[in-house]
Formats: C-alpha cells, structure tokens, sequence
C-alpha cells in the first residue's frame, strides 16, 4: 500500500512515534554518557605529552624539541579586568550565562561527522577549549569531541567561572612557544600580564584564535589579520557593555616586539628544524599551533653521521683570517634518485642569524651551470668531443660590443668539451651556447632540477656562465640528476610523521621523473669527471677516494664561489659568498688569497664532507661513456675573434642564436639573499670585458 492512501493522520501519527523513539534512545545515550564519562582526575601532561620531537632517518635518534612549551600560571586577580572581557568577547560572549557548551557548535561537529568530515573545534565555548586543552587530546574524533561536551557541562557545574577562565587563561595557546598570559604578554610585550593595556589585552585576546594568521612578525597578511580582529574584539566589548564608544574610538593598535629566535633553535641544527617546521606547514599544511603542541614524532631524512660531517667540515674549513665577516657558506646533500636531504649547513648559529645559506640564501651560481650546457648539447647530439675555439677573448655580434674572456685571459687554442670542462674555459661554452641557442641551456637546467623561477634564469647568451641565482640547495637536487643517470627527483627533509595527540600519520613519497636518457647523462658524468682529476679545476676532488665527479664555479670579483659534485649515491653542493646588510661583496683578502675561486674552501668543504658522509660506503663506479655524437665529430679551425661552428652537425635542429644584441652596461648583481617576493627574474647581461673564474 502506498503512502499516500494511509491517511494524514496515520501518517502523522507514525512520524510522531519516530521522532519520539530517536529523542528517547539520544535521552538515554546521553544520559549513559553522563553516567560513564567521568572528569579526569589529572591533566593531560600537555609539557611532556605534545612536545613535537625531531628525529633523525633512524627515526629513534632525537634530534630536537621543535618548540618549547612556556607556561607560567599566575591566578585571575593578576590579569586585569578589561583583559579577562576581551577573551569572553573574543572567544565566548555567552561565556557567563551558558552551560559550557554550545548546542549550535555541537550540531556542526555532528553534522561534519555525518558527512565524513573530521569533528571541528569551531564554535567551541571557552569551558570547551580549557577542557580539550587540560584534560584531552587534540584529535579530531566525534569520541573525543563527545568526552568534552560531557566533561564541559560537569566543569561548569562544579567549578565558578572565574575558576574555568583562570584555567582556560594558564592553559590556552598563544603563539610564540607561549602557553598561558603571563609567557604570552612577555613574549609579544615583554611586561607583566597585570601591566597589560586595552590595546595591549585585544592582541593577546585575538591571536588566541590562531597565532599563526594573527602574529605580525608572520608577514604582512598577518598583520593585517590581527588589525581586523582586534577591530572584532574591541567591538564586541562595546556590544557587551564593558566598553563606551569614545573609550573604543580612543584605542590605537600597539606596538608589539619581534619574535625571538626560540631557544631550541640553536647552532647548525637550528637550520634544519626550521627547515622542518618550513616543510610541515607546506606539505602537511600545518598551523605553528599543530607543530608547536601537536605531538608529532617527526623522522627526518637527515642521517646523523652525514649531518655531523657536514658540520665538522664547514667548521674546520671556513677561513679564519683576513676579511671574513659577513662571509657565509652553505652546503646541502642529496641522495640521487630518491631526493632525500641527507644532510644540511645553514650555518654556524641559528641564533646569530635566522637565513639559512643551504635552503633560503641565493647566490649566482657561475661555472656550475655549464654542466646544463653539456646536458642541452647533448641532447642535441653533440659530442664532448666536439670542439670549439677556447681562445680569449671572444666577440660576436650576438654580445653587442660585450667581450667575454676566459679566467685570467688565457687563450686554449681549439678545444673540445671535455677539455673545455675541465679547465672551465669560458670563451669555449659561449660559442656552444650562442650555437645550440640559450634557451636550451635554461631548459636543461630546469630540466635537471633547478626552479624556474630561479632568480635571474633566463634564455639568454649568459646563462651558461650562471648569471641566475639558484639555492645551495637547488644546485645539489640538480646535480644529483646527473649522478641518477638522468632521473630527477624532488628534494624532501622528511621521511614520516606520527602523532598520538592526533590523526596525523604520514609518509612521504619520493617525486621522481626521467629528465634526461642514460646515455646522455653518462656522457655529462664523463665531462665532469675530467675536472677532478689531474688538469682539471677541482684535481683535490680525488682526495675523497673513490669515482667522483662535478664543477666549480666562480662568479665575477668573487662574489660567490662554488662547488657542486657527486658519487653515484650522493650529491652535494657547497656555496659561499659576502653579505654585508644585504650587498653583495667580493670575496677578497681572505686567508692570504687575494679573490677566492670555487676550487678554494668550497672545495675543502666538500671533500672533507663526502668523506664522513661516505664512510663505510661502497664504492661505486660511474657508467661508461656512450659517446654521443663521436662518430658526427670532424675537424674545424680555431677563431680568436669570433664564434666557431662546433665540429659537428648536431642530428636535431638547434635554435637559433638571438639576434638581439646583449647590452653593454655591467651585470647588475645580484644579492646572495633575494626576498621572498620579487617583481620578477633578476635581469642579467654580459658586460665589457666579462670573465668568470673556474
């Protein structure tokens, strides 16, 4: 029988009893509810239990504490009226007349449970927030969101509320490592809760809500975030009552001190765990609320023997006389076709200095981008026997009247690309870049890893000579392409993540692509073996013992130096360059050398590296040459004034040599540190006269 021929009132009558039955069995779940869940009788160990620990890739190895958990109760007497108001007016305007719960926000974590969602603290009471934070866990579950609407209504039963807002107000999170006012008045004033001032009491009350898009010292949009919410907490206060309109229109935004570097985060190691917290809010998406009480057991891919050579290495073989302040280096390795960051040197101090030269510093990266020219010949089938006129200096109409000379002058005679690799002769890579077309070079440096929007990475005749302006690390995924035999693979700093306080439970996956073919990595491998061993620029290359291979690179007046190399199971590069306030400055007069150049402390950095990373390890050979393009190779006389053909034919079409001329002025330099935002690529030209050193 169908619905509609039972009549109204049967119907009606049915629904009635439905109803009834669904209010009665939720009567008695609730009431089962209050009869088994209990108030616990301690808290939740907050200090211990959520610290967010760092490990290293054994996953047992601690690393560090990711933040610090800052508390310093003080009683509600202490903490001015107007500031207890400004909390309930952020946070809980219903606070003194509600029960501790809010039926409205319990309804939307129901509603967000049936569809599948995760069980969300909005609309959460002020009683609700202290329970969770004092007594639970932070996960997301509708059991536990149900443990504290139960606990919730006993607390505000047998506790004042005076009592649950002095509670609510030790406990709550505040950014900054701050747990409680008191920490969080000295960590955004540097005074005592009970010298707060109204304006001063509307940040601490609007930043409860989420440190990480109200704190200032987050950036611009933060900023703007709190304005706009200490315009709601102050408004509120009026609504209520607690404030006049005139008083309201009287306050001004305060001043609030930066955020100081957290005591954690100190020496090398402070690098990395800035690293890691930078990759867990990419990634994972985590607010610094998450990372900082979280929980998370964190495994990075750092190895500790590795992470300890880098260190002792950057250490024993930085420059310790002449003109060495403001000189930094970096060094960053990378395991070839996996993409784990094996190791990492920011820096000495993290303390000193908050900018990591290893992931955030950019320096030109000079000779190190010939390597992508060798790449782009070669897939144009270009042999590394092919040969080119090495002589100095070089003019040719594609340069304007810009002259390009090799280091200290020197002319070579005709050369092929092995030989002019080996003694990064710079007049011999121009010719085969202006042959093949620029652009090649930058497709396989981006190719092979390095960001497209690196900084000065641009199609231009200069660009093999590493005008653009990579990240230490950005040059050692790159490289650790080639070592891969052509599969590239994105660079990651953690392995897993666990939480017992959430649901977070996560494992990385290593990105990886075929970039270039075996062969023609091979024959690359081949080239940039020649310049560790005799006659090449980095010879003390070999000192680390086994098959290795790589480039130096110098950039005009020794504003960054360079080496970047690799065995077939690690690469790494180390850079080094002068900031003074942000100017770059020629790294001169330094331990008796009048300019440094790549193959000078880069290069000691990086063999005593390899060989504490590699300890242990087998030795590994390279794959042989392929000989891509020999048999295309014929003979071509040398030209010490204008550009060469290269002997070869190359078997797919190259592009054609711009035909704007490149202009004269200098090459506008670029700072070894290049901000966040910028207005686009860092322009770059060939200058009169212009030399780059090995």
């Amino acid at each position: 029988m169908s619905w509609w021929r039972v009549g109204w009132k049967t119907w009606l009558t049915r629904t009635l009893w439905l109803a009834l039955t669904a209010c009665a069995l939720g009567l008695a779940a609730t009431a089962y509810a209050f009869a088994t869940i209990d108030v616990p009788d301690i808290p939740n160990a907050t200090a211990d239990a959520q610290t967010s620990i760092v490990y290293y890739a054994d996953g047992t190895t601690e690393m560090a504490r990711i933040a610090e958990l800052d508390r310093v109760p003080v009683t509600l007497a202490q903490v001015p009226k107007f500031v207890q108001q400004e909390v309930v007016a952020a946070e809980d305007r219903d606070f003194y007349t509600n029960s501790g719960v809010s039926p409205t926000g319990i309804a939307r974590s129901i509603w967000s449970a049936v569809k599948g969602g995760s069980v969300q603290g909005s609309g959460s009471t002020i009683t609700q927030q202290y329970v969770k934070n004092y007594f639970l866990t932070q996960d997301r579950t509708l059991d536990r969101k149900l443990r504290e609407w139960v606990i919730s209504v006993k607390v505000d039963r047998d506790l004042s509320k005076d009592q649950i807002l002095e509670g609510y107000l030790n406990t709550i999170y505040y950014g900054r490592g701050a747990y409680g006012i008191q920490t969080a008045a000295k960590a955004y004033f540097n005074k005592d809760v009970s010298q707060l001032t109204l304006a001063e009491g509307a940040v601490l009350a609007s930043v409860i809500n989420a440190p990480s898009l109200y704190d200032p010292a987050l950036g611009a949009k933060q900023a703007t975030n709190l304005s706009n919410r200490v315009n709601y907490v102050l408004d509120g206060m009026v609504t209520q009552g607690w404030l006049t309109q005139a008083e309201r229109a009287a306050v001004t935004m305060p001043a609030i001190q930066p955020k100081a570097p957290s005591r954690v985060l100190s020496g090398p190691t402070g690098y990395v765990v800035a690293d890691v917290r930078a990759e867990l809010k990419d990634k994972l998406k985590l607010s610094d609320e998450d990372i900082d009480r979280g929980g998370l057991r964190i495994t990075t891919t750092i190895v500790k023997k590795a992470q300890d050579a880098a260190v002792a290495s950057a250490t024993k073989n930085f420059p310790k006389t002449g003109d060495v302040a403001d000189v930094y280096a970096g060094l960053a390795a990378v395991r070839p076709g996996d993409g784990a960051i094996i190791a990492l040197y920011g820096g000495a101090d993290y303390q000193k200095r908050q900018l990591s030269s290893a992931t955030v510093a950019r320096m030109q990266g000079g000779s190190t981008f010939k390597a992508f020219a060798l790449l782009a010949a070669l897939q144009q089938g270009i042999s590394t026997k092919t040969t080119f006129d090495g002589n100095s200096p070089l003019k040719d109409p594609a340069l304007g009247t810009a002259t390009v000379r090799n280091s200290g002058g020197h002319s070579y005679g005709t050369v092929d690309l092995r030989k002019a690799t080996a003694s990064s002769i710079n007049t011999a890579f121009m010719r085969l870049n202006l042959a093949m077309g620029p652009a090649s070079t930058l497709a396989a440096a981006v190719a092979a890893g390095l960001p497209a929007s690196t900084p000065g990475l641009e199609a231009n005749p200069t660009n093999v000579l590493g005008t653009a302006s990579p990240r230490v690390l950005d040059m050692a995924a790159a490289y650790s392409t080639i070592a891969a035999q052509g599969r590239r693979a994105s660079p990651y700093l953690i392995a897993r993540v666990t939480s017992d306080a959430t649901d977070i439970d996560y494992t990385a996956t290593p990105n990886v692509v075929d970039a270039f073919g075996k062969d023609v990595a091979a024959d690359t491998i081949d080239a940039l073996q020649t310049v560790t061993t005799t006659g090449g620029t980095a010879a003390r290359a070999a000192q680390v013992g086994r098959p290795v291979a790589g480039k130096t690179g110098t950039t005009d007046d020794s504003k960054s130096v360079w080496f970047a190399g690799f065995t077939p199971q690690l690469s790494a590069a180390v850079g080094m360059y002068k900031d003074v306030n942000g100017v770059p400055a020629p790294l001169s007069n330094i331990a008796g050398i009048d300019e440094l150049t790549g193959n000078s402390f880069p290069l000691s950095i990086w063999i005593d590296f390899m060989k504490g990373a590699l300890e242990g390890e087998q030795k590994l050979d390279f794959p042989k040459r392929a000989g891509i393009g020999d048999d295309k190779v014929r003979t071509a006389a040398p030209s010490s004034t204008a550009t060469s053909a290269p002997t070869v034919a190359p078997t797919t079409p190259v592009e054609p040599v711009p035909t704007k001329p490149v202009p004269t002025e200098p090459v506008p330099t670029t700072p070894p540190v290049v901000p966040t935002k910028t207005n686009g690529p860092t322009k770059t030209a060939l200058p009169p006269g212009f030399t780059r050193g090995p």
